[in-house]
This record gives structure tokens, sequence and C-alpha cells, in this order.
């Protein structure tokens, strides 16, 4: 009885891993091909032909889907690589840390790391008005930082760190939570340099 018990157990803990980092890995590429297709967007021009860039862009995403469709329905074999590829990818997405955290979630905000916070934000926003949370976290995705988090995860630590956000900033038309410029905080000055020896 203890062993098919710990064997349920450890079916039941594999299953729940894979289902926790599919939804991960699904969520990562929702937002990461939204926020692609929404940066065609020009800001340039205005009327139908600023919306060309993310229609051309959808067509791309449907044009890819529908390749990828009519591969697998021609070579129904090669669904078994793209199910075992997915497995793998959700396998190491759903895995949990040594104090039982999955990997997946938020890690807590490190201390000190403000200034590098301040200083992408102010990278991000450039000349415009302010950046929107979504963009900022499809930005960290893109370079492995903040896998399965959310928006409200991402305003969360940036309130942590004393970064306010505004519920509705406006950049490129569009209104969603972000951070405005007038609310950047200061930047520290850089350490002067050295002098030439």
């Amino acid at each position: 009885m203890k062993r098919r018990l710990a064997a349920w157990a450890a079916r039941s803990s594999a299953a729940e891993r894979l289902w926790r980092g599919s939804s991960t890995v699904a969520r990562r590429r929702v937002t990461a091909l939204a926020d692609w297709v929404g940066r065609g967007r020009r800001d340039d021009l205005t009327g139908w032909r600023a919306a060309v860039g993310p229609l051309l862009r959808l067509a791309l995403l449907a044009a890819a889907a529908y390749a990828v469709w009519a591969v697998v329905r021609a070579l129904p074999w090669l669904l078994w690589l793209l199910t075992g590829w997915w497995v793998a990818v959700a396998w190491r997405a759903g895995r949990t840390s040594a104090d039982g955290r999955s990997e997946a979630e938020p890690a807590p905000a490190p201390g000190g790391s403000r200034e590098a916070v301040v200083e992408l934000l102010a990278d991000l926003i450039g000349d415009r008005p302010g950046v929107h949370l979504s963009a900022l976290l499809a930005h960290l995705q893109e370079r492995g930082h903040g896998e399965g988090w959310k928006v409200a995860d991402l305003r969360a630590r940036l309130e942590t760190l004393g970064v306010p956000v505004r519920r509705s900033v406006k950049v490129a038309r569009k209104v969603a939570y972000g951070v405005h410029r007038e609310d950047l905080p200061e930047r520290s000055p850089a350490a002067p340099a050295e002098p030439a020896a």
C-alpha cells in the first residue's frame, strides 16, 4: 500500500511539474509573440497605415502556423518529435528550487538592484513618455529574466524597489500599466572616471 501511495505521489508531482512548466512556457511564448506583433506598429504614421506592421506580422504568424500544420499533416511522425520537445521544455520550466518554490515564480527582489532597474527603465523609455509593464516584462523574458512572471508580479517588484507605477501610461496610442518618464527615480551620477596614469 505504501509503495502504491509513493508511486502515485511521484506520478502526481511529475504531472504537476509538467502542467506548471507547460503553462509557463505557453504564457512566455504568447507574451513574446504578442509583444513582437505590437512592436510592428509605426509611431510615425497614423490611421490604417500605422496598423499595417502588426497585420503583416499576424499574417506571418498565421503562415508559420499553417506551414507547421501542413508539415505535421504530411509527416505525422514529426508530432512525436514536437511532443518530446514540448515535454522537455515544460519539464525544465516546471522544476522547483530547494526551498519548494517553483523556479518559474518570481524571486524576491534582490537588494541593491534598484539602480540597475532604473537604468534599464531609462533606456527602454528613451524619448517616449514611458514604458508599459508588458513591454518591460517581454524585454526581461527575452533576456532570460522573470520567467513565468506576470505583469502583476513585475508591478509588485517595481513598487518594492520604490519605482512608481501608473495605471494608465500612454505609449504608441496604447494605454496600460507602466512607468511614466516623470515618475522615474533619478539615477545616481556615474562614478568619476579615474585619471589615466
